[in-house]
């Protein structure tokens, strides 16, 4: 009877086991996909959080558009012809210039004009012609034009920073242009030039350039 009984329960008993062991499969199976699942989520959070950066990154240095810088640089002079009478000046200069460009595409601009002045009274001009600043360069030129005091006639003040070798100067000029980038992109800027600088009579000189 005993062995009857038995022989009753082995099967319910090898079922049992038989559930126990897909069921710990299937939590087995259910953890793998969990995990690989999260494992995933990472790497896709990972993943925008570096786009992101790479992004910002690029929009603060390669398509951020910054103001190019113009100034004086130096000059030299072809004539320098200043009386013994300290009176007047007329000096024929070649003006040094430079555009600075320190985005990532170049900087076209249009025709300009330079002016020089002692104290408010217009001294000399030159034209700039139209061009461009390459990319992450400066774009240096030379201009030449005549600096002569013939609206200074009679002005006291001249004739004393000629008798002491100092004639103060200042330059004022305004680029208009576009910057490029990436050969698609165009943002307008406007460049302003605001220079002071001394003519030193006795070294035949410009020096003490300042530019804001």
């Amino acid at each position: 009877m005993a062995d009857k009984e038995q022989q009753a329960y082995h099967p319910a008993a090898a079922n049992g086991y038989n559930r126990s062991d897909e069921e710990a499969t299937a939590t087995q199976a259910k953890e793998l996909r969990r995990q690989k699942y999260k494992k995933w989520l990472i790497y896709g959070i990972a993943f925008v959080i570096f786009q992101s950066a790479v992004i910002a990154l690029f929009s603060m240095t390669v398509m951020k558009v910054r103001n190019p810088k113009f100034r004086v640089r130096s000059a030299t002079f072809d004539k320098f012809d200043i009386p013994t009478t300290n009176t007047s000046f007329n000096l024929k200069t070649n003006v040094a210039l430079g555009i600075k460009n320190t985005n990532f595409g170049p900087y076209k601009y249009d025709n300009s004009t330079i002016y020089f002045y002692y104290g408010e009274v217009e001294v000399g001009r030159a034209v700039i012609p139209k061009s461009k600043a390459q990319f992450r360069r400066t774009k240096k030129f030379t201009v030449t034009l005549d600096l002569a005091s013939t609206d200074l006639v009679g002005k006291t003040q001249l004739a004393n920073d000629l008798s002491k070798g100092i004639v103060p100067l200042s330059s004022r000029s305004k680029l208009t242009g576009k910057v490029e980038l990436m050969l698609i992109f165009k943002k307008k800027k406007a460049v302003d030039m605001n220079c002071t600088m001394e003519v030193n009579t006795a070294t035949q000189s410009l020096q003490n350039i300042s530019c804001k």
